[in-house]
């Protein structure tokens, strides 16, 4: 199975004054199609990592892979382009556009790679049929409910089948029912082409995938496989 991504002895410390090491010397690779939970307390590097995996930060020391390729050998508006190929984002907050459909919603997330109106509406239907939306294409968001809308945004983040989907507390927003069906959708979105990551602080998030990373006080103190 290929890697999807790797941390090498990663560091990021943050500068004075407020000078923190909030990552220290982390090494992962997560392989193509796994399910993966990072868990930890406030302050263990969870949101650090995330930053670090999609490349929204550099490293303060040690390398950072995405589908084979240094992220320290590329300049920002490179790194910008690998992340609108390679990595979709789902965070508490949808972030979806009130005023667009949920069709042009996830058509939306296909703007910078150069396909045409018809080719983004056609992936994202397909999206949204993945996601369990077929019915609801035509709908704004105001018109959904919050599980629906997360939904939504996974299915943005899916529509280019990117390497890698990184998923910051997706459940956060959600009461416990609508919640234990997101993380079910995620849980069973890992393919042969899509890693999944779910950064959570909750247990029973991390139970339902994969492979369960915890961190602490900037480490990883544990990193466990299901048993098949």
């Amino acid at each position: 199975m290929s890697i999807a991504v790797e941390l090498h002895d990663v560091t990021k410390t943050y500068p004075a004054p407020n000078a923190v090491t909030a990552l220290e010397r982390a090494t992962l690779a997560l392989r193509t199609g796994e399910t993966v939970a990072i868990t930890g307390p406030s302050g263990s590097g969870k949101s650090t990592m995330l930053n670090l995996l999609g490349t929204l930060e550099r490293p303060t020391s040690g390398e950072v892979r995405l589908a084979g390729v240094r992220a320290s050998s590329l300049s920002d508006g490179e790194l910008s382009g690998l992340r609108a190929w390679h990595i979709g984002f789902v965070f508490q907050q949808f972030f979806l556009l009130d005023h667009l459909s949920v069709l042009d919603n996830v058509a939306h997330g296909l703007l910078y790679r150069g396909l045409g109106a018809r080719d983004r509406r056609s992936a994202a239907a397909a999206a949204l049929t993945r996601v369990g939306l077929a019915q609801r294409l035509t709908h704004r968001p105001q018109e959904l409910s919050g599980g629906e809308r997360q939904r939504v945004a996974i299915a943005r983040a899916l529509v280019g089948h990117p390497t890698l989907l990184l998923a910051d507390e997706p459940t956060g927003n959600l009461d416990s029912t609508t919640g234990a069906d997101i993380v079910a959708l995620l849980a069973g979105l890992g393919d042969d082409r899509t890693t999944i990551v779910v950064i959570t602080h909750d247990a029973g998030v991390a139970a339902a995938m994969d492979r369960h990373i915890h961190l602490r006080d900037g480490r990883i103190v544990g990193d466990d496989l299901k048993a098949a």
